[in-house]
């Protein structure tokens, strides 16, 4: 699994993960009388609340998650190594120097944000800027 797979998993919470996708249901046979009125029921999204189930989670705990990359994944109890580090800015499409410096870890802070965000994370501005 990716690292972003995991953090995803591990914020999102893995029934979220593993439920598919409402289905709309089979519309009627055309010789039905009701096929012409009827459409199918619109497809609703479900989003999650990353801010608050980050923030339930740094309940009691010295964790600077809304900034620093490290942090936020020894919250969510994910490998914050510098070569997974490394790993994810790759996946993301980092293209400075995987150094672990604080340009990169910043960036990836925010790319994280932002792809949580592109797959149903309701993420505040402040941590997607």
């Amino acid at each position: 699994m990716s690292i972003f797979g995991k953090i995803k998993d591990a914020i999102f919470g893995k029934a979220h993960a593993a439920t598919p996708p409402p289905s709309t249901g089979s519309a009627p046979p055309p010789s039905s009388p009701a096929a012409p009125s009827q459409q199918a029921a619109p497809i609703e999204v479900s989003y999650v609340d990353v801010e608050r189930n980050l923030a339930a989670m740094a309940e009691g705990k010295n964790l600077n998650w809304r900034t620093s990359i490290v942090d936020l994944m020894k919250l969510i109890e994910v490998d914050s190594s510098l070569d997974n580090r490394k790993e994810l800015a790759r996946e993301l499409g980092y293209t400075g120097e995987l150094d672990g410096s604080a340009e990169m870890n910043l960036w990836l802070h925010k790319a994280t944000m932002r792809e949580l965000a592109a797959n149903g994370g309701k993420v505040p501005a402040e941590l997607l800027d």
